[in-house]
């Protein structure tokens, strides 16, 4: 019962997290690509007045898609047509069963592991449920019985084809260095240091293989550049260019989540997960006293710079634009105010004085934490080479994947078998 318990709270907690970046990622989406193309961006929905810098036009576009009419093609295959966007969004959020968000949480004595299938054969599971996805893309162009819609469908069909290859390259020299399949054991092994230095990331010990698997991601995902299944400007929309209302809501959705479990494998893999740089298990709750007081001021400190800069910009640009913008910088500069008093707040219970079971799950709290900021800053990456490189060709697209970075894979696979054994 106990353990089923602990499964369900993981489960939650697993969809909670990507659920809950949704929005806040449409609404990066959106600030990122006016802040680069020098636009407002998202500034007109508001409940009440409130327009909380745009964070109310995600609740205002799920309203919207709510009331939409849902409009099934006459000609379409009514049964896999349905089918598809729901089996794209089940794989999204399947995929992220295996990947651990932190060591262990100590609970009435026993240590919970933060994972909630912690499968032998985890990176096996991820390529493995991962490729399903293509078949909801792929259904849903022909189901559609539009040629843009197939069109798009044969294009993803070809382009995961053609970059899961190098991904699973790319991987492969991890899985020879820390010796496992199993995502767990991948990043406890890279919590070691390497000359008693540089932390052994994936990163560090296989460069080319993470700059491999970040540009596959990218190509898995269907993001910008490799965004060739949608290519609006060649197909209209794609393979979902005859969805409306919530069926193309999931379509939409499973893209963020996608680029949500992208970022977490890249933190997995290549980034150390849950480890916080320098700062072992057994260090964080030695010293949990010490770091957590640490953390709340530099919290305080850092947060209140925040605040200042935001309110001084706020003076600065009073009335520039004469719409929403102008009020943008001062609601932040209140929110980092606010949260700075919180963190000096907190140092009056004396943090520094607390014992071994508070310190063990500070040490937990801080490893979450660690894994959400990297998969923040990657999640927050996506949107900005979208914004960033333009779309490629197709021949393009093709040609990279299979004339530069399969050679590249296996070159990078080789050296590394060779090494290691040697080593």
């Amino acid at each position: 019962m106990a353990f089923a318990l602990e499964t369900l709270a993981k489960i939650g907690f697993m969809l909670l997290f990507m659920l809950s970046l949704l929005p806040a990622l449409i609404w990066a989406e959106r600030k990122g690509a006016a802040f680069i193309q020098d636009r407002t961006g998202p500034n007109r929905a508001s409940i009440l007045g409130i327009r909380l810098a745009g964070l109310v036009h995600p609740i205002a576009d799920v309203l919207k898609l709510v009331f939409k009419e849902d409009v099934t093609p006459a000609r379409a295959h009514r049964v896999l047509y349905s089918l598809a966007p729901f089996l794209v969004m089940s794989v999204a959020l399947s995929t992220y069963a295996v990947i651990p968000f932190g060591d262990y949480l100590l609970v009435g004595g026993r240590q919970v592991p933060l994972v909630v299938a912690d499968l032998s054969v985890g990176i096996l599971y991820v390529l493995a449920v991962a490729s399903l996805g293509t078949y909801g893309i792929v259904l849903g162009g022909w189901a559609s019985r539009n040629k843009y819609t197939f069109l798009g469908a044969m294009r993803s069909s070809a382009q995961m084809i053609s970059y899961e290859i190098s991904m699973g390259l790319a991987l492969m020299g991890v899985l020879l260095i820390f010796g496992s399949l199993r995502l767990t054991e991948i990043v406890a092994g890279q919590g070691a240091l390497l000359f008693g230095l540089v932390p052994k990331w994936g990163v560090v010990v296989q460069p080319l293989g993470a700059l491999l698997f970040i540009t596959a991601v990218f190509a898995e995902t269907n993001r910008t550049p490799f965004d060739l299944p949608e290519g609006d400007s060649e197909l209209v929309s794609g393979y979902h260019l005859e969805y409306s209302s919530l069926r193309f809501a999931l379509f939409f959705m499973a893209e963020y989540c996608n680029m949500v479990v992208g970022a977490a494998l890249i933190t997995t893999m290549f980034f150390g997960g849950w480890q916080v740089p320098w700062l072992p298990r057994q260090t964080l709750e030695q010293h949990g006293g010490a770091l957590l007081t640490a953390s709340l001021g530099l919290a305080a400190v850092v947060l209140a710079v925040a605040a200042l800069l935001l309110m001084r910009r706020a003076r600065r640009e009073r009335g520039k634009f004469g719409d929403a913008r102008d009020r943008e910088p001062g609601l932040l500069g209140g929110v980092c105010a606010a949260l700075a008093l919180a963190a000096a707040a907190a140092l009056l219970l004396r943090p520094w004085t607390i014992g071994p079971q508070a310190a063990s799950v500070y040490a937990t709290f801080a490893q979450v934490g660690a894994f959400i900021v990297k998969t923040l800053f990657f999640s927050w990456l996506f949107i900005w080479v979208r914004w960033t490189l333009p779309r490629f060709r197709y021949d393009q697209l093709m040609s990279l994947g299979w004339k530069i970075m399969l050679p590249l894979g296996l070159v990078n696979l080789a050296v590394t078998a060779v090494v290691m054994a040697l080593s």
